[in-house]
């Protein structure tokens, strides 16, 4: 069974407030991409990494292929307008078997811990998915101006990623999504209505996703820029 790791790439990042892609920021001397690449590099598990991307920057991901010898990263392709655009163009070009595993992660959590990868990895292996979530902490209202009522968090997650399929089920969601016009906020949307159980995973704290200036103030501050 092998392990395809999608990471779409193909973002404008403009909650950032910067001028170029959030995923392609340099911190201390290195883009934000290649620490989220360098994890699945690592990982004995993972087989091979796919990155959907805009066509202006393959020159820049091919650098950093070389630069940092990711000798993992299979093929760099054309994003789509949407990630789930982006993720079925990936789907598309990898030659896999039924039964392997494809992850597909945001290029914008670059501090994925190798333990909830494994984990994830794990699960997806004997039950056929895993989604990465953590539960919520703090307490949940419901309001705008004013607060309309409180949520019971006890069963409310956060989801991030990784998430991990059987190909055959990633594949035959997100056929049916495009035959149908719909858009999931996520593959783990897609494959739930396929009538699939979606298995959760304990995620992190640390494996946010970097949207916004203080996510990037913060992940400065986390590796100690």
């Amino acid at each position: 069974m092998k392990v395809f790791a999608i990471i779409p790439a193909a973002g404008k990042g403009s909650r950032s407030g910067n001028s170029i892609p959030k995923q392609y920021i340099k911190f201390k001397g290195k883009e934000l991409i290649a620490y989220t690449l360098e994890l699945f590099q690592k990982n004995k598990n993972i087989d091979e990494i796919i990155i959907p991307a805009d066509l202006d920057y393959f020159d820049l991901l091919n650098k950093i292929k070389k630069k940092y010898n990711l000798s993992k990263v299979q093929k760099i392709l054309r994003g789509g307008n949407e990630r789930q655009d982006s993720v079925y163009n990936a789907l598309r070009q990898i030659k896999a078997e039924k039964d392997d595993l494809v992850l597909v992660h945001d290029a914008a959590r670059p501090l994925l811990p190798q333990e909830v990868l494994n984990d994830a990895i794990d699960i997806a292996k004997r039950k056929g998915n895993a989604v990465v979530c953590i539960k919520a902490g703090d307490t949940l209202i419901q309001g705008n101006d004013t607060i309309k009522k409180y949520i019971d968090r006890k069963e409310v997650y956060y989801v991030q990623t990784p998430q991990i399929f059987k190909y055959t089920d990633l594949s035959k969601a997100m056929e049916q999504a495009f035959v149908r016009n719909f858009y999931g906020t996520d593959e783990s949307m897609l494959v739930k209505k396929i009538g699939k159980k979606i298995y959760i995973v304990e995620g992190s704290p640390l494996n946010f996703k970097i949207t916004t200036k203080s996510d990037l103030r913060l992940f400065s501050m986390i590796i100690g820029k």
